[in-house]
């Protein structure tokens, strides 16, 4: 074989080698970046104050009385810190558990009780009331604008309700009210009651950062039934199973939290995308 023809047959074989090269990589699938990992779990942090209310009293005495009528029967703000963990699944849902003290809240109250044989008696209450509050919650965030996001959601769990320094101080109104009713006053020691609790919660999130969540919520809660000790008189007379009950106990709370994302905020990396090579009839 000639010079002339190796040259012609060297030619031809690397043409059709880059010509099958070429057509091989039509047919391949793109090469796709490799995903990044999602790390949804937080930590978060709040605190706040709550707004607290009480459904109804009773005690034991109240049987004592025609009628009674709770005149009075609210709390003071106090404060609320909570810790938690919770885990972001996507950009719209997550979940988290949280365990919260909130602080002793003055109580006042005063019943005026009518008296079978005519006229009345009026009871003055205080008290102070805590709470160690634990809840798991589940959470739909609405869409973010400008680092901005709005969100609801929804928790249950139980709350350790404690009164404390339970104090009644009767006072008669009149002569009449004085005749068999001594107006003693009464205390009741320390108890604490566990009790199911439930929440709805609402707010707006606002991204400081990759890895930190300011948020400003608001809260209603529910966190059940709560109960004094015994009441017992200055002279240790009534020395019977007369808790003051305090019943269908609620709150209006306005938190501040933080949020720390131990991984950022991954979701908003892009994903491989797969690129179909195009059809076979439109090479030229």
């Amino acid at each position: 074989m000639s010079n002339a023809n190796i040259k012609r047959l060297t030619i031809t074989a690397v043409f059709a080698l880059a010509s099958t090269s070429t057509y091989a990589a039509d047919l391949s699938v793109p090469i796709m970046p490799q995903p990044v990992e999602v790390s949804g779990w937080y930590l978060r942090g709040d605190i706040g104050f709550s707004n607290q209310n009480v459904g109804s009293l009773f005690n034991s005495n109240y049987s004592d009385y025609t009628t009674v009528t709770s005149v009075d029967k609210g709390f003071d703000a106090a404060p609320l810190f909570g810790l938690g963990i919770g885990y972001a699944f996507n950009h719209w849902l997550r979940f988290d558990a949280t365990g919260e003290y909130r602080g002793a809240a003055n109580f006042h109250g005063l019943d005026v009780g009518a008296l079978p044989g005519g006229g009345f008696a009026d009871d003055r209450y205080t008290a102070s009331k805590s709470e160690w509050t634990f809840l798991l919650n589940g959470y739909v965030d609405l869409g973010t604008w400008y680092n901005f996001t709005p969100f609801v959601g929804a928790g249950v769990g139980f709350s350790r309700n404690t009164i404390s320094n339970f104090g009644d101080f009767s006072t008669c109104v009149n002569s009449l009210s004085c005749a068999g009713n001594g107006g003693s006053d009464a205390f009741g020691g320390t108890a604490s009651t566990w009790s199911f609790a439930w929440a709805l919660h609402a707010g707006l999130a606002y991204q400081l950062s990759q890895n930190v969540t300011l948020e400003l919520a608001y809260r209603y809660i529910d966190l059940g039934n709560a109960r004094s000790g015994d009441l017992v008189a200055f002279d240790g007379t009534n020395n019977i199973y007369n808790p003051m009950e305090f019943n269908h106990l609620t709150s209006n709370d306005v938190k501040l939290g933080l949020r720390f994302n131990f991984g950022g905020d991954d979701f908003d990396r892009p994903r491989p995308v797969y690129v179909p090579p195009p059809p076979l009839n439109s090479r030229g």
